[in-house]
């Protein structure tokens, strides 16, 4: 197997477009891959990479879209953990924090920066004294520093850096920095980092079963979900990496585990800029976790909350207590309330705890990961944090590399990722169709090459692969991507070969969805946002597939 074969495909290095993903299905089929990866988040993504700087054999396969799940629904956060460090779980953050440092400095700091965080101090004589000496620690966990240390404000000061922030809110404060990322470009690039090391990336690929030889996994039964046609796909190992479906996926194959997943629905609102004039992100104690307020595409990003999700992993909705709760929490801080009219856009995810049987409060459940072999040919892991990724990855790999025989270790810790040459793969297809330059109509300042860029370079193969991950119009524009969902089918048309029946479906299945998600926020009660999203969605005329 050797050292990773670095590649190009589709003229750039590390592309994604449907050529490669026929590759990546070929590949797949024939049988002669060392791994099998199923699931296309952070875990699988960074899973892919290490095994390809392995030199092993390795595709990836997707249900939905790179990041479609919890991988771009989080904080957008780079960070140790402040809540962790005060659970006690020392060793998490020490992780964490050196993996940001490692983010920041040598592998993605074009896609990870740092960001000043506010704590507001209430005046409880030992909150200062409590705080600042937890997050003496947080500065020295982390080994050497490429952001600031923390540092104690007194009111004036702290309304200097947050006027926004009513008077009567606190007594003074603590700043100190963590980093922030898009995640679901994060994701992105690692996968195209994992495709120009050797890797196959292929979404849009439902497992459906698994194949088995004399008790051994291996490969899986699947769907191409583009053209419907019945898949079998092969490796010597199988890894799931598949988040809130571990348990779906490992009981589809008939393993076993004493544990089980725990998912918790956090959920995050987007503001636009100019509704909280401050120089710096906001952190604060809830009853049950933390409040975050954290710049981010120019606006804020509101979040999270931390609530058990009990309806299977398909399809967190976003209820109207999820929403009034993050704007009552941030409004007890704020001089001028935020309402119901502020919030842009809504991102919902379920966090892929483990838990014993017995565990239900998922705010005290340990975001460590786990790894396990319920069968032979088949290692699953879940849990774990986004900043981690490249930990698990390396764990996840080792324990299928102990099984293939192979000796080679992690190498991802000397491997920057994609991403910094975007501009001139955009800059390009400007040069080449100069009426890609424009802005996109709806599309809050996108230009139309990027839609282009989404499906000849970033695997994007469905509109709301574009207006939600690629671009995040969905989430930053007040009407969610509604006016930009034609315009921007029409390039994807032209991009993917669509008919304009299909270009004009695609707008028409986006357009059902925002509705949907709007039905379910305009639920007050948790019971009842499901019900009704997915009837709004099932009355609606599209006819394409849906998200």
């Amino acid at each position: 197997m050797g050292v990773s074969r670095q590649r190009e495909a589709g003229g750039a290095a590390g592309a994604i477009d449907t050529d490669s993903r026929r590759h990546a299905l070929a590949a797949a089929g024939s049988g002669e891959l060392d791994l099998l990866v199923v699931g296309g988040g952070i875990s699988g993504a960074g899973a892919a990479l290490d095994a390809a700087t392995r030199g092993l054999r390795v595709a990836l396969v997707e249900a939905r879209d790179l990041a479609a799940g919890a991988s771009s629904a989080s904080s957008k956060l780079i960070h140790g953990g402040l809540r962790y460090l005060e659970m006690g779980d020392i060793g998490l953050v020490r992780e964490a924090l050196r993996e940001r440092e490692l983010l920041l400095t040598r592998l993605a700091p074009h896609l990870v920066a740092p960001v000043p965080f506010l704590w507001p101090l209430r005046g409880r004589v030992w909150e200062r004294a409590y705080l600042g000496a937890g997050l003496v620690l947080y500065d020295t966990l982390g080994g050497e520093r490429s952001v600031p240390r923390h540092r104690h404000l007194g009111r004036r000061a702290a309304l200097a850096e947050a006027p926004a922030l009513r008077g009567d809110a606190l007594v003074g404060a603590v700043q100190f920095h963590d980093a922030a990322e898009d995640d679901a470009r994060m994701v992105l690039e690692v996968a195209r980092t994992a495709a120009a090391h050797g890797a196959h990336v292929a979404t849009r690929v439902r497992v459906d079963g698994f194949l088995r030889s004399g008790g051994r996994v291996t490969g899986v039964r699947a769907t191409d979900e583009e053209t419907g046609e019945a898949l079998e796909l092969r490796a010597r190992h199988v890894a799931c990496a598949a988040g809130a479906w571990t348990d779906v996926l490992r009981d589809l194959a008939g393993g076993a585990s004493e544990r089980r997943m725990v998912p918790s629905k956090g959920i995050h609102v987007f503001v636009a800029g100019e509704r909280i004039p401050m120089r710096t992100g906001l952190l604060a104690r809830t009853e049950k976790s933390v409040l975050f307020v954290i710049p981010w595409q120019g606006g804020w990003l509101i979040g999270d909350t931390d609530t058990p999700w009990t309806r299977g992993p398909d399809g967190p909705v976003a209820s109207g207590a999820d929403v009034d709760y993050l704007l009552a929490k941030a409004n007890a801080l704020l001089a001028e309330p935020l309402t119901r009219a502020d919030v842009h856009g809504v991102t919902v995810g379920l966090r892929p705890l483990v838990g014993a049987g017995t565990q239900s409060d998922t705010t005290r459940i340990s975001r460590r990961h786990v790894v396990e072999s319920p069968l032979p040919g088949l290692t699953t892991i879940a849990g774990g944090k986004y900043t981690t990724y490249r930990i698990m990855a390396a764990d996840l790999v080792d324990t299928v590399a102990r099984e293939l025989g192979v000796r080679a270790g992690s190498v991802t810790h000397d491997v920057p990722l994609q991403g910094a040459g975007r501009a001139d793969e955009l800059a390009a297809l400007v040069a080449a169709r100069p009426e890609l330059g424009e802005p996109l109509a709806g599309g809050g300042g996108r230009t139309r090459a990027e839609v282009v860029h989404a499906c000849t370079h970033e695997g994007a193969l469905r509109l709301e692969d574009v207006l939600e991950r690629r671009t995040r119009i969905a989430l930053v524009t007040p009407d969610r991507g509604v006016a930009a969902a034609a315009p921007a089918a029409e390039l994807m048309a032209g991009a993917l070969g669509w008919s304009d029946e299909r270009a004009r479906a695609d707008a028409e299945a986006w357009r059902g969805t925002v509705a949907a998600r709007l039905a379910g926020e305009a639920e007050p009660a948790e019971e009842r946002p499901v019900a009704a999203h997915r009837r709004v969605l099932g009355d609606h005329t599209a006819t394409a597939l849906r998200p």
